[in-house]
């Protein structure tokens, strides 16, 4: 009987990506793939350090994964196993650590681990001048969308994130294995291919001036087969007037973009070390509307930054209104050993966070429901994702623009484009009924 393994996945899309890459190198070697959840051989956690909150539910699934099964293999990787391999390594019950590279031999790593009587530590120093390393292609065939990681670490040293010390600097795929790794992805079916990366936007700016996000898009695009293009998070100062034009333009690519803005106040921005001002942003915004009508906009927002005033927390509510996103992503920020906010003056307190926060979550939910409204009584194209749960009798799938879509159950549409009537709203969701 083959032995099993089990991954649990914190963070980003990025690790989303990376994770299953994992599960098919493991699947390569005849191990078999069962939930988090079941007792499995092996548990490996693909963990997450953006936050103390990502720190601790890292450190929860761990332990998680040896009550499961006190004789299994526990491996921790991931930002959290390359920052702080100590902390890891001191969790009972685990046997491997692997950082953020090397992360090609993990399944090596792991049967070596199997062997051992002592802990093995596989995380090393990030060099400077480290290039690209791709993860062994791995194609599942019969899935909806698929996760293309076309781009690595940040070189940007915001200074509240770990990020650059988790990921390494920035450093692209090559355009020609880019562009394969697409085709694959679409002759194994898949209908729609999420772009992502650490620091998407720089994508190409290691690899020469004839080089970038725009030009890969514009070749992937033109794929037969491929249905949709999705870009995950772009850095506002990222998108040019050529990229709003080529998602303007090219039937396929989809019509949400998730831009960060953190704060909608120019000195916070200037404490964060980001390189925008609020005018600079809110241009961007106006020139992707001009082009785009209709397009969803999401963003990132941070409460709590050493310093926050009441009044510049504001600023950021009504920059927020003014802009009116589609929907929110909001973040308490975290004190991060060894970044420079970390040593910053005038730390806030929790509660204050906590407030600022649901503050702004009250706010995305307004924001969201006012967007899915604007659907009603339209017909969506909807990529069926399967089941919203299995009592309910509703499948769901998501629109070009990232609506979620509810509807009767259909058999056998998974992984297909249909025509959904939208009907009403349930929360922030559309319903509707196939046409």
């Amino acid at each position: 009987m083959n032995k099993t393994f089990a991954v649990a996945t914190l963070g980003c899309k990025v690790n989303q990506y990376e994770s299953s890459v994992i599960t098919g190198m493991f699947e390569n070697r005849g191990y078999q793939a069962v939930e988090f959840g079941q007792q499995a051989d092996i548990y490996l956690i693909n963990t997450c350090t953006v936050t103390h909150l990502s720190d601790r539910k890292s450190r929860q699934l761990i332990r998680r994964a040896v009550r499961a099964n006190p004789n299994a293999l526990v491996i921790v990787t991931g930002c959290y196993a390359q920052t702080s391999p100590n902390e890891i390594l001191a969790i009972e019950g685990v046997n491997l650590v692997v950082g953020t590279v090397d992360r090609d031999k993990i399944v090596d790593f792991a049967e070596k681990a199997q062997g051992s009587t002592v802990v093995l530590n596989y995380v090393r120093e990030i060099d400077q001048n480290i290039k690209f390393k791709e993860l062994p292609a791995q194609v599942v065939t019969g899935r909806e969308r698929a996760f293309l990681k076309i781009e690595e670490g940040c070189s940007n040293y915001c200074s509240y994130c770990i990020v650059p010390f988790a990921r390494g600097p920035q450093r692209s795929r090559s355009f020609k294995d880019s562009l394969n790794q697409a085709k694959n992805l679409v002759e194994a079916g898949f209908k729609e291919i999420v772009l992502t990366g650490i620091h998407l936007g720089s994508y190409g700016s290691d690899l020469g001036s004839e080089t970038n996000l725009n030009s890969l898009i514009n070749s992937i695009i033109k794929i037969p087969g491929l249905s949709r293009l999705r870009l995950s998070s772009l850095e506002p100062m990222d998108i040019t007037p050529a990229l709003i034009d080529t998602i303007a333009s090219q039937k396929g690519i989809c019509h949400h973009l998730h831009i960060p803005l953190q704060s909608g106040d120019d000195q916070v921005l200037k404490n964060m070390r980001r390189n925008y001002s609020i005018n600079e942003y809110k241009r961007v915004i106006k020139q992707i509307r001009e082009r785009i009508p209709g397009i969803a906009l999401t963003t990132d927002v941070m409460v709590g930054f050493p310093g926050e005033t009441d009044q510049q927390f504001y600023n950021t509510c009504n920059l927020i209104k003014e802009i009116s996103f589609s929907r929110l992503h909001v973040f308490k920020y975290s004190r991060r050993r060894g970044t420079p906010a970390a040593e910053f003056d005038f730390q806030i307190h929790p509660s204050v966070k906590e407030e600022r926060s649901n503050i702004l979550l009250a706010l995305s939910r307004k924001l969201a429901r006012d967007y899915a409204s604007l659907h009603l009584g339209t017909i969506q194209e909807v990529l069926v994702e399967g089941s919203y749960n299995k009592k309910s009798g509703f499948d769901e799938g998501l629109t070009d623009n990232y609506q979620r879509v509810l509807f009767p159950s259909v058999f056998n549409k998974r992984g297909e484009i249909v025509n959904v009537k939208i009907e009403s709203l349930q929360g922030e969701n559309l319903s509707g009924t196939i046409v």
